[in-house]
């Protein structure tokens, strides 16, 4: 099976899905990382964050890390529009891929790149088998992400979160409660089925 993990930003995936990718991959599963901005970000007083080359290194560093391919598009960061554009690049990555399951955003993540990236997603994916969707930011919207897709990350979990610690730059802006937050993520999704670690998704389709 071919796997393609869709990411706004270089850590996007990581969060999001990473342990269920080097899982696939310990399956021997090709697994291709797509991450369709350059992750250069300034906050809203126009003071850089996050250069673009920190990112790429950081996002290279956590994909060795899951042992998966990584790519990217370069989209400036906060600036994505779902359009025909971002839809036909991606459709254009599913093929070449020959993709066979797709991990992507929450269509509905209140982060503007998540949710263009995500609507994307859907049209560019409309003849792919099986669309898993994840989340990959802790802030609440007004609609409620509903999993109903669990992985069993329990073998996996520590190298979802080294892989989350190679993006330096963000540890360090988001503090140790950010990585505790997503290890109890995991840890309350594995609770549910008697498992260490899960990861959680909600299904769009998933034919056998």
């Amino acid at each position: 099976m071919k796997v393609l993990a869709i990411g706004a930003h270089f850590d996007d995936c990581e969060i999001g899905c990473g342990g269920t990718l080097a899982k696939h991959r310990a399956n021997g599963e090709e697994v291709l990382i797509l991450v369709i901005t350059n992750s250069e970000y300034h906050d809203h007083y126009g003071k850089l964050i996050r250069g673009a080359d920190v990112a790429l290194k950081e996002g290279k560093n956590a994909a060795k890390i899951l042992d998966c391919e990584l790519t990217y598009l370069n989209y400036p960061t906060k600036e994505v529009k779902f359009d025909h554009k971002i839809i036909a690049d991606i459709e254009r990555v599913i093929d070449e891929h020959e993709t066979d399951l797709i991990y992507t955003h929450w269509d509905n993540d209140v982060h503007q790149d998540h949710q263009a990236i995500a609507k994307a997603t859907l049209t560019a994916g409309r003849k792919v088998k099986k669309i898993l969707m994840y989340q990959s930011n802790m802030y609440t919207n007004t609609k409620t992400f509903i999993p109903n897709f669990y992985v069993d990350i329990s073998n996996f979990f520590e190298i979802k979160m080294k892989s989350i610690l190679a993006h330096e730059n963000e540890v360090k802006k988001f503090g140790p409660g950010w990585l505790k937050f997503w290890e109890n993520e995991a840890v309350n999704a594995g609770q549910k089925f008697n498992v260490s670690y899960a990861e959680q998704f909600q299904l769009v389709k998933y034919l056998i």
